[in-house]
């Protein structure tokens, strides 16, 4: 269904999870979206990193503090249980929960938000192989990489909405 059929709260209650419990994304973009401007899986992910991209360093600090840490059990959107389901963080052995424990409260204490990465392809060996290097980041390039990472979620998101995946 194009994206100007939908009404506004149609609209967002589609494409507001796209954004980790961050709605305002999808409310931002909605005026687009109902002139026809984004029926276009492409353009509404552009349209949304906009978004994104012209928030104020505080609410885009709240965006990546949306985000659960990775291969800990808790409270997370359905799509982020899925992603993490697909990578095996689910299946993690003792030592690979360990050390996602470990890394993920070093990161935290560090940066003061969780890591944020795309896990679509990557293996549990890989995702700590990242979150290791990445420590090593100072934090603008780390806030940076997260807003990225980000981004990067939200279109694999959109595409799998949109039925293209």
């Amino acid at each position: 269904m194009p994206a100007d059929a939908l009404t506004r709260d149609a609209f967002v209650a589609r494409f507001g999870p796209v954004y980790e419990a961050s709605p305002w994304v999808a409310e931002a973009v909605w005026p687009a979206a109902a002139r026809g401007e984004l029926d276009d899986p492409a353009a509404l992910a552009q349209a949304m990193r906009d978004a994104v991209d012209a928030a104020p360093h505080d609410r885009k600090l709240a965006l990546i503090r949306a985000h659960p840490q990775l291969a800990v059990a808790g409270r997370m959107a359905e799509a982020s249980v899925q992603e993490q389901r697909g990578a095996g963080l689910d299946q993690c052995t003792p030592e690979e929960l360990e050390a996602f424990r470990s890394l993920n409260a070093a990161y935290l204490a560090r940066f003061g938000h969780p890591f944020i990465i795309a896990v679509k392809g990557l293996s549990r060996g890989e995702i700590l192989a990242a979150f290791a290097a990445r420590m090593e980041h100072d934090p603008e390039t780390e806030f940076a990489t997260a807003i990225a990472q980000i981004n990067r979620i939200a279109g694999f998101r959109i595409a799998a909405f949109s039925g293209l995946e």
